[in-house]
């Protein structure tokens, strides 16, 4: 599914770009982005699992170090649904869990023009493309079904009964 992100994100992830991945986890699809942007882009990675981040943040320094010290990629433990508004706005957002509904205030940190790829539903779930155009209005179309993780808080994803 990364390479289908990845595809469909494309030509929001030219040099130079910022791009924001919501639930970065591993930090695998972070540095692909940021393989992407080149040293003029910006990547910002944010979960809400401490122990993820920090475990991308050493995988990432360890292969990239001269992109975590430039400030190419920077990864972030916080509430994902809320998006990172410290580097917005962003060409492009990636969100690896599915959000319930549209997650408006990742819509609202997408640059026009901007693209987003995010898995929506709860029971049946489709991977929504969400393309605002230069004079900010917004398109979607749907993409394909999926079955994600839910878009959620750390307590709910901790809890085993949750899954």
């Amino acid at each position: 599914m990364h390479g289908y992100a990845l595809e469909n994100l494309h030509d929001y992830l030219q040099p130079g770009m910022r791009a924001l991945d919501v639930g970065s986890g591993s930090g695998y699809l972070t540095a692909c982005m940021a393989a992407m942007v080149g040293d003029s882009g910006r990547v910002v990675g944010i979960d809400h699992i401490s122990e993820l981040v920090e475990n991308s943040r050493t995988a990432l320094e360890q292969h990239y170090s001269d992109w975590m010290q430039s400030g190419r990629v920077k990864v972030v433990t916080g509430d994902g649904r809320k998006g990172y508004p410290d580097d917005a706005p962003y060409d492009c957002i990636h969100v690896g869990a599915a959000s319930s509904r549209t997650p408006t205030e990742l819509v609202e940190q997408l640059k026009a023009p901007g693209r987003m790829f995010v898995p929506v539903g709860s029971f049946s779930q489709h991977i929504v493309v969400y393309d605002k155009d230069r004079d900010g209005n917004v398109k979607e179309q749907r993409i394909m079904g999926v079955t994600y993780v839910p878009l959620t808080d750390p307590e709910k994803q901790r809890d085993d009964r949750f899954f």
